[in-house]
């Protein structure tokens, strides 16, 4: 089963920096990336800016209008218009299934601000002490995942035990 995460970062380059890391984690097979988005919202900006991760293909990989419709919701981004205003009632009801509620679209909204970045991740079968140790000296917050709540604390804890090691 794949995992919808969003880490936030302090800069607005963190995330894209944080994107190659796990890129590079893909390539060694050390975690499977299905699909990844970037939201950057520079210093003196009124919005954020939005970029999904197009050369990925396949099952796993989302789409446009996924992306599109959860960063319209989260940062007031129009993207369709008003005509689609019951698909959209009706898409995120859906996304409530995987996750996707109130509160993990407020918790976002709340903490992504000018100034910051943060990455959208849809990831599988992640080697974790590798994946934690390519993240170490990353300053980032996990601010939301669909991971269980026992799963989330695992993470929390891999990531605390690999720099309380430092």
């Amino acid at each position: 089963m794949a995992t919808l995460t969003v880490l936030k970062f302090e800069t607005a380059e963190g995330a894209e920096k944080a994107l190659e890391v796990v890129k590079d984690l893909s390539k060694q097979h050390l975690i499977s990336l299905h699909d990844a988005a970037i939201v950057t919202w520079p210093e003196g900006k009124k919005k954020p800016k939005t970029e999904q991760l197009t050369n990925l293909t396949g099952a796993g990989a989302l789409s446009g209008a996924f992306w599109g419709m959860l960063f319209g919701l989260i940062f007031f981004i129009p993207i369709f218009g008003m005509v689609v205003g019951a698909t959209m009632g009706a898409m995120t009801g859906s996304m409530t299934d995987v996750g996707i509620n109130d509160e993990f679209i407020k918790s976002i909204r709340g903490k992504v601000t000018e100034g910051t970045s943060a990455l959208f991740l849809m990831t599988s079968d992640a080697v974790k002490d590798r994946v934690a140790e390519a993240a170490r000296g990353m300053n980032f917050e996990l601010i939301a995942s669909n991971l269980s709540k026992e799963e989330e604390d695992k993470l929390r804890a891999a990531f605390e035990d690999e720099y309380s090691q430092e």
